[in-house]
């Protein structure tokens, strides 16, 4: 097993991007990354300076090789919490990783449901650690389905894991149905995903 936090951390990203939908999804090793370069926030500093996007590289790397484990497991843990609210014969194979996600999808999670096992990523960075159940559920949903959209199978399913988990049950109307759902539950978005990442939130 490798000892060193950065190399542990590049490995983990080039694993979760094997997973993505596409590869750049998951952009931090990529040239792609750079893209982000007006929107990192100027509050993150290492040594009175602001960080170079290699610095930033660095700092996610050791930061994922140190405590990926730990944020994973959390997942893990509200993964089953799902699972349990469903009868065993009608739960899938369905596996969670934590994950940076390219800051121009401007989205905290999703579900590749074109991979077997279905497999979910979540960016932890984007909400706080209280809403993270509210992502899990909601792209659990889609991982049980085996279907993108929010059409009304994805709504019953949302609501059954919504009252099974103690979350408010979304609420709709039919010409809103998709925005309403979309993002379902609602997660106050952080300002700087990246600083969970580096460790600084």
């Amino acid at each position: 097993m490798l000892n060193d936090a950065y190399t542990r951390g590049v490995e983990y990203l080039k694993m979760v991007q094997r997973l993505a939908l596409q590869p750049e999804m998951v952009d931090v090793l990529e040239p792609t990354f750079t893209t982000l370069s007006t929107t990192l926030s100027t509050t993150l500093k290492m040594s009175d300076r602001e960080f170079t996007l290699q610095e930033y590289r660095i700092s996610i790397c050791n930061w994922i090789g140190q405590n990926i484990y730990t944020v994973n497991a959390q997942l893990n843990t509200y993964l089953q919490v799902c699972h349990e609210c469903f009868h065993p014969q009608e739960r899938r194979n369905i596996r969670i990783f934590a994950v940076p996600l390219a800051h121009s999808l401007g989205i905290d999670g999703f579900c590749n449901i074109l991979i077997n096992p279905t497999t979910i990523l979540i960016d932890v960075g984007r909400v706080a650690p209280t809403d993270w159940l509210g992502i899990v559920a909601h792209e659990y949903a889609h991982a049980h389905l085996g279907l993108s959209g929010h059409n009304y199978q994805f709504a019953n399913i949302l609501c059954h894991l919504c009252l099974g988990l103690g979350l408010e049950p979304p609420t709709w109307e039919a010409t809103t149905m998709e925005s309403s759902l979309r993002s379902w539950p609602y997660c106050q978005s952080t300002t700087n995903p990246l600083a969970f990442w580096m460790g600084e939130a």
